[in-house]
Order: C-alpha cells, then sequence, then structure tokens
C-alpha cells in the first residue's frame, strides 16, 4: 500500500545522473514553450484572466511532477476544463471557483487514499471519446469571437445561446484578425504534420503576433485587452467560504474533481504507453489534489494531466518527474523576465492555437474506425457528445457511464477497456 501512494520521484531519483538531468531539463524547457501560450490561451477561453493560465502551470504543474505516480506526466490548466470553468465563473464569480476547486481538491486527496484510481478503468471508452469530442466542439466555439476580431457583449456559457450571440455579431468581422488567426491555424497543422516534434505552437504563435504589432495594429493583444501581465506570483490566500456556499458549489467541485481524476489517469495510461512504464494511479489523484488545493491558493484555474504536453515531453527526452518540474520553474522564470512579451501575443493567434488544440482532442482521423463501432457504443458515444454540447457536461458524464456500463453489463464483457492513444510510443522499458 505505502508503495502505491509513493511519488514517483523519490524513486526514480535513485539511480538519477547527470545525462538524465540534461535530457529531463531539454524536456522542461520545450514543453514549457508550448506550456506558455498554451496556459494563457485556455485562461482567456475559460473567462478568467490570463495570468491565471501561468499561475496554474507554475504552481499545479511542479507539484503534479514533484508529487505524482507517473514518470513523465506534465500538468496544468487543459482544455477540457474551459466548459466547466467558464460555467462555474458565469455563475458563481471567479470566487466561486475558487472555493469549488479547492473542495475538488480535498475529494481528489480523500479518492487517492481510498484506491480510486482503480476505477477509472469502469468508466467506458464510448462516454470518454463522447465528451471529448464534445468538449472540442464547445472549445472551438467558443473561439470564433476572438478569432474573427468580433466586437460584442461576452457570450453566454450555454452553447445554443453561444450561437445566437455570435450570429448578431457576424457584422463585426474584422478582416485582418480573421486572416492572422486563420493563418495561425493554418500554418500550425502543416508544420506540425512535416516535422512533428518541433514546438511549432510557440513559433507560430509568437510570429504572427510579431505581423499582428507591425503590419496590424488594430488587432487586440493580450495586454491590450487585459492589461500588463505580473511578474510575480501572487501571495496565497483563501477563498471566501462558507457551508451555504460549499453547498452551492458541491456539483460544480464534483465535476471538476472528476474531470482532473478521469484526465490524469488517461494521461498517465498513455504515457506509460510511451515509455513502456507503469503509473501509480492512487499516488496520481494525491499530487492532483494537492495541485487543485494549491492552485486556487494562488488565485489559479483547476489543473489536471495534460496529455498533449505530456507527449511532448516524452518526445523530447523527459523520463522523470524532473523534467515537469523544470517545465514548471521556466515558466515561472518567463513570468519574472518576460511577461511584457507574453503580453504580446495576438488574441486571434491565440484562439487559433485553441481551435488546434480542440481539433487534435476530437481526433477527426478515428471517424472510420468510430463508425464501425458496434452501434451501441456509437450511440453511448454521440449521446455523451451531444450532451456535453446542449446541456451540461455532469449530465452528460453521469448518462453517458450509467448507459455504458449497462451496455457492458447487458454484453456481459468482462476485460477492462484498452484505452486508445493517438500518440506513439517507443522501447524505453525503464520502470522502478
Amino acid at each position: 500500500m505505502q508503495r502505491v501512494m509513493t511519488p514517483k520521484i523519490v524513486t526514480t531519483l535513485q539511480d538519477y545522473s547527470l545525462r538524465q538531468w540534461a535530457a529531463d531539463a531539454l524536456a522542461g524547457l520545450t514543453v514549457a514553450l508550448v506550456a506558455l501560450p498554451l496556459s494563457i490561451a485556455i485562461a482567456i477561453a475559460s473567462g478568467a484572466p490570463p495570468a491565471t493560465g501561468l499561475v496554474t502551470a507554475v504552481v499545479a504543474g511542479f507539484l503534479i511532477s514533484a508529487l505524482g505516480g507517473s514518470r513523465v506526466q506534465i500538468g496544468g490548466p487543459t482544455g477540457a476544463f474551459i466548459v466547466v470553468v467558464y460555467g462555474v465563473i458565469q455563475h458563481h464569480g471567479y470566487d466561486g471557483l475558487l472555493l469549488a476547486t479547492l473542495m475538488a481538491g480535498v475529494m481528489l486527496i480523500i479518492g487517492g487514499f481510498l484506491g480510486a484510481g482503480r476505477l477509472i478503468h469502469k468508466v467506458p471508452e464510448p462516454v470518454i471519446e463522447g465528451f471529448t469530442i464534445g468538449i472540442a466542439v464547445v472549445i472551438a466555439v467558443s473561439q470564433i469571437k476572438d478569432l474573427a476580431g468580433l466586437n460584442g457583449p461576452a457570450l453566454p456559457a450555454d452553447f445554443l445561446p453561444k450561437i445566437h450571440g455570435l450570429w448578431a455579431m457576424r457584422a463585426t468581422i474584422h478582416p485582418q484578425s480573421l486572416a492572422l488567426g486563420g493563418g495561425t491555424i493554418l500554418v500550425i497543422l502543416t508544420l506540425r504534420r512535416l516535422a512533428p516534434k518541433i514546438p511549432w505552437i510557440v513559433i507560430v504563435v509568437m510570429l504572427a503576433s510579431a505581423i499582428a504589432a507591425v503590419y496590424f495594429p488594430s488587432v487586440e493583444s493580450v495586454q491590450g485587452r487585459y492589461g500588463a501581465l505580473p511578474n510575480h506570483l501572487p501571495w496565497p490566500q483563501f477563498p471566501s467560504i462558507s457551508m451555504s456556499r460549499m453547498a452551492e458549489l458541491l456539483p460544480s467541485a464534483c465535476t471538476i474533481a472528476f474531470l482532473a481524476g478521469i484526465e490524469s489517469l488517461l494521461s498517465a495510461i498513455v504515457a506509460d504507453r510511451m515509455i513502456g512504464g507503469a503509473h501509480r494511479s492512487n499516488a496520481e489523484l494525491l499530487a492532483q489534489g494537492a495541485a487543485n488545493i494549491a492552485s486556487p491558493l494562488f488565485g489559479g484555474l483547476p489543473a489536471t494531466g495534460a496529455i498533449a504536453r505530456t507527449a511532448t515531453n516524452v518526445n523530447a527526452g523527459g523520463r522523470t518527474p524532473v523534467a515537469g518540474m523544470v517545465h514548471a520553474l521556466v515558466i515561472l522564470a518567463a513570468m519574472l523576465v518576460a511577461a511584457p512579451l507574453a503580453g504580446a501575443l495576438a488574441l486571434p493567434a491565440l484562439a487559433g492555437l485553441l481551435i488546434v488544440t480542440a481539433w487534435t482532442m476530437s481526433e477527426p482521423h478515428r471517424w472510420k474506425q468510430r463508425l464501425s463501432m458496434p452501434r451501441i457504443d456509437l450511440a453511448v458515444l454521440l449521446l455523451t457528445a451531444l450532451l456535453t454540447i446542449v446541456a451540461d457536461l455532469t449530465i452528460a458524464i453521469a448518462v453517458g457511464t450509467i448507459a455504458g456500463l449497462v451496455v457492458r453489463y447487458i454484453r456481459g464483457d468482462k476485460d477492462q477497456p484498452l484505452w486508445h492513444t493517438p500518440f506513439r510510443w517507443g522501447g524505453d522499458k525503464r520502470d522502478e
């Protein structure tokens, strides 16, 4: 029991070498270059100040690596939370989000001590794919306003009213913003296909932002809309806490805890396949709990393991939690010395980046395989995706999971689901 709760860093450092440090440091730097603009973009899409994304990447990212049960997991703000966070802020304010995240962190720690990590295998894969596809659609639609430079009031959290709001703003399209955002999407997708191991995200977004600053000064930047980014971490403080407030936020906290647990453990499973390892699921839940307690104390967002950033870490040579800790420290250093450069990022370019992220999340290349699934599994997938888009993520996960478990029971499935991964993995078989 003690071993399954032990952070991976304790065992991986026993035979640590200077050569591995060099590989981890390079991987951490590479991931930080990807995570920095992405963290800002996720915060903006969530309806939060852009600096909160960086704070989350620093505080939660460091703790998830330092305390987690995976060798190579990279933690921070992720696209899966955008839908939930936006809704919580709309209905309960940012202080409500901080309290809900804090509550979710406590739930995750309790889950880790109770051994809930093994329950991940009970969630049917069509449910996982369905809400991932649904979230991807919502993220992409939510970025149309900034991508096209539309002017108008803040968009509502619900999907159909959001579509109506975007349609009402159609006459305010800003051609330069649309060209810049569309170009960002096209260039990232093209270059990533040609040379997938190069962190094109940061290169393309910075280049697009430089073009906007020189040739299209009317295109909005992060600093132009939100003001200068801070060059330090805020002092920690507790959000306002009361029993009535906690009861009001309990459903949101449960959703955040479920998403954090699901995404982090799925990411750890993907990482295991890439390096031939075996993560410690309960230690991972404890780390996610600690991260989601610490992040809101510093004003940050909910956090979890990020599959794409974890894969970037592995492909760049990271093999121990040190790489994830370096990634967090590099982002902190960027906050301290390069906040004005981050503030100069163009909003249409960041919107394009998130649309690429949504496209990747949806895994469009898998539709042929999905359509060949048993019809009942495909129905569960589509139902979960539809409910995620037009209803509520909590309802989508609950209904989808119940439907999926009923299907498995009727069929008599005894084997645990073997989740696929879009990434290739190779021959590193080490695991301590």
